[in-house]
């Protein structure tokens, strides 16, 4: 392993100052960093390519065609324990420059500020996508690097909301859709107009794509879900809710191989920890990767690399694909691709780089578990360590190959067409990403000669896929009889998204041939390209049901236990009428898919939707509608930290009051008076706590969501209660007015048992 080090460059009181002048004057003095306590596989580079002062809390990032990085900066982010602040106007997205071409920022320049909470951005179609939630922005980009003609492309992208749960990634595709984590909606730009459709939920921070297109992500505690088939093709259905294809956890092994104990929000609960204070599973995975660069060692293409920024790692993962399923398995165990014990170290994002390199977006802040979540626990623990205080920090390193060439970056914006074509067959896959998407929103049809020529190519099976949906983007060059061959000769791989962009040509296609096509596909007897008949045979047989049912009755009897293909035969069937319907099931009533179709056709009879066909975006989680109403309502008695005030109101902290759940609803709605004991300390305010039964503002929901946030925050073991449980206890009233006592309450929870 070679690492190369740098010694710690010290912040300054002085920081924007020192980026001002950084950004003004033609010097090339960058800030260095030390990365000792850092551990990378053996036969990589691990270096910083930008730090603090130009770089705090930096959440995601992408190139321009001059190589340059643009990062988002969300630092409104947990700058303090109890998340004062994070309403401030302070995010950025920053231009970070590499004048003197030694590998690391010497200059940076704001390319917006004043954001609240911005958390990503994709350079497309020309501009900028970030997301500011609740809006999804696009902003064109003058020759000066300034931002023009700013678009609202949806101003429904995230509700309010956790950050740690709100749409972001706004990852590009090779379908030429714009996927997010968080979020059931897909973007594109046509014509200068702005599309949204639905498409599946998915994940939680971070999302991710291989070589074919299937989407990768995760939540905090399972470190890889991901799709077994390419996008929307198992919700075209309305009525259909799939429950496998997608959003299927890859691996069940969650565990961690830290290099030190660092500080982890649950770290009390049995289980978590093992006897030397290590934790044992994820608790705050995020950001998956599929690593497409084209220049690491063998054996490391599609793999699948994860944020694990709690234990400040990144984990590695062996994907392995089976046709109708994608399972995965860690690298190694005992050890991570890299980790440190500099409990700084926060990596929230991973991605390619035009050199193939993997970039690594650290966020450097000490606590990154929001307020609305963080348990009493943490905030102690991070105090003690400090590290409250790591709050103007930001970096982003670069993982690269020993033996990788340094090559300039290409400049893709100064390519003709022909010359983006030919970097659909590059092994870097953030050059065939890019390539394609120059191509189609720049409608460079004079490139169609050579696409069509590279969809036959069947030697080169990724780059067929480009080529393809670059042909699909441009809506030139496709029909039924060129999709027909290539399918007929390719790998199963292209058989999937040639039998996708098939149906595209329904009306204008020989229904002779296709059906010959579907039958030599079916006698191939693969399951990957079966799983995609199968997605796709129904939406054949409505109006041509003589011609195509027999084939979607032979799938049904090849796989009769598979539940992916028996939910993709379903979910190309939602336009079969009820005649169809019952031929299919006269025939095997028991079969799954005549259970499949009955239970599609009750949620059709009663209008039931998919959910992502209904709701128009994410919803707030109930612990941060509880943080802002105790915010507003109860911390100025109780404070921020729940440590009480003296003389005002007791602690919240670890009281035992806080528990059950029940108990401290009432004492919300029905207050509480006369002298309490909190942990053997007795407090008689002399006045009573007012409750907040009769505040018509206050919503059932509301008073449950104050009960989920102060049992997070302020016990070790959070407690829900139900709004419908609410309701019932405003009924339970005190015996005389102004609140209970404390004996009367706890009277009245035992009658309750």
């Amino acid at each position: 392993m070679k690492l190369l080090k740098k010694s710690l460059f010290s912040v300054l009181p002085t920081v924007f100052l020192l980026v001002v002048a950084m950004s003004c004057n033609e010097n090339f003095e960058e800030p260095t960093v030390s990365l000792d306590g850092y551990k990378v596989e053996e036969g990589f580079n691990l270096e910083v390519v930008a730090s603090e002062p130009f770089l705090e809390a930096p959440v995601q990032i992408d190139f321009d065609s001059q190589g340059r990085i643009w990062a988002v900066e969300m630092n409104g982010f947990m700058r303090q324990l109890d998340g004062v602040g994070e309403n401030a106007p302070t995010g950025t997205i920053k231009i970070l420059e590499d004048r003197d071409k030694d590998g690391a920022t010497d200059h940076v320049k704001v390319f917006l500020d004043s954001l609240v909470m911005p958390r990503a951005i994709s350079l497309v179609y020309g501009g900028v996508l970030y997301s500011e939630p609740p809006n999804l922005w696009f902003v064109e980009v003058d020759e000066d690097d300034k931002p023009v003609n700013r678009v609202l492309v949806d101003s429904l992208y995230a509700l309010e909301g956790n950050p740690e749960y709100q749409p972001n990634g706004l990852h590009l595709n090779v379908d030429n859709w714009i996927y997010n984590a968080g979020s059931h909606f897909r973007y594109q730009r046509k014509n200068g107009e702005w599309i949204k459709e639905p498409t599946t939920y998915r994940g939680q921070w971070g999302i991710t794509h291989d070589n074919s297109g299937r989407l990768y992500y995760n939540n905090n505690s399972t470190q890889l879900l991901g799709d077994y088939i390419l996008p929307n093709r198992l919700v075209r259905n309305e009525f259909l809710i799939p429950n496998k294809g997608v959003n299927q956890k890859l691996t069940s092994d969650q565990r961690v191989y830290p290099l030190h104990a660092a500080r982890v929000n649950r770290g009390y609960v049995d289980g978590v920890l093992n006897s030397d204070s290590l934790l044992l599973e994820v608790t705050a995975a995020c950001a998956p990767f599929i690593y497409r660069g084209g220049t690491f060692p063998e054996g490391y293409d599609e793999n699948a690399f994860v944020c694990i920024p709690e234990i400040n790692a990144i984990k590695r993962n062996i994907l392995d694909f089976n046709g109708d399923s994608v399972e995965a398995h860690q690298a190694w165990e005992g050890k991570e691709f890299l980790a440190s014990t500099d409990e700084g170290f926060r990596p929230v994002y991973l991605t390619s780089g035009p050199d193939g390199s993997m970039y690594v977006v650290d966020m450097h802040r000490g606590v990154i578990q929001h307020q609305a979540f963080l348990s009493p626990y943490l905030k102690k623990r991070a105090m003690e360590a400090q590290l409250d205080t790591i709050i103007n920090s930001g970096r982003i390193l670069k993982v690269s190959n020993q033996s990788q060439e340094n090559k300039p970056f290409p400049k893709l914006d100064e390519m003709g067409a022909n010359e983006l074509v030919q970097l659909l067959s590059s092994p870097n896959g953030y050059l065939r990403d890019q390539a394609q998407h120059r191509l189609v929103y720049k409608k460079l049809t004079g490139a169609l000669p050579s696409l069509l020529e590279l969809a036959n190519e069947d030697e080169n099976p990724i780059a067929q896929i480009h080529a393809l949906n670059t042909l699909n983007g441009l809506e030139q060059g496709l029909d039924a009889n060129m999709l027909i061959k290539v399918a007929e000769n390719s790998s199963p791989e292209v058989v999937a998204h040639a039998i996708v962009l098939l149906e595209g040509f329904i009306g204008n296609s020989d229904i002779d041939k296709v059906k010959s096509l579907f039958l030599k596909l079916f006698n191939k007897n693969d399951r990957g390209i079966d799983l995609y008949l199968a997605s796709t045979i129904g939406v054949w047989a409505n109006g041509n049901s003589e011609t195509f049912t027999p084939i979607l009755q032979e799938l049904k009897t090849r796989y009769p236990l598979n539940q992916v293909i028996q939910e993709a035969l379903v979910s190309g069937m939602g336009n079969l009428n009820e005649q169809n319907r019952e031929e299919l099931a006269l025939s095997e009533k028991d079969s799954l898919l005549v259970q499949n179709l009955e239970k599609n056709f009750e949620r059709k009879t009663a209008n039931k939707k998919n959910p992502i066909y209904v709701r128009n975006g994410s919803g707030q989680d109930s612990r941060t509608k509880g943080a802002k109403l105790y915010r507003q309502i109860c911390a100025a008695c109780h404070q921020a930290d729940g440590t009480g005030a003296e003389g005002l109101a007791p602690p919240l902290v670890d009281s035992e009051h806080v528990l059950p759940s029940e108990k401290l609803g009432l004492i919300i709605l029905h207050g509480l008076r006369g002298p309490i004991e909190v942990n053997g300390t007795l407090y008689d305010m002399n006045h009573a706590m007012p409750g907040l039964n009769s505040n018509e503002t206050l919503s059932d929901k509301d008073i449950s969501a104050l009960v989920s946030y102060v049992t997070n925050a302020f016990s070790k073991y959070p407690k829900g209660l139900s709004d419908k449980k609410v309701k019932e206890l405003r009924d339970v009233a005190p015996k005389e007015g102004g609140g209970f006592t404390i004996e009367e309450l706890d009277e009245t929870i035992k009658t309750m048992k």
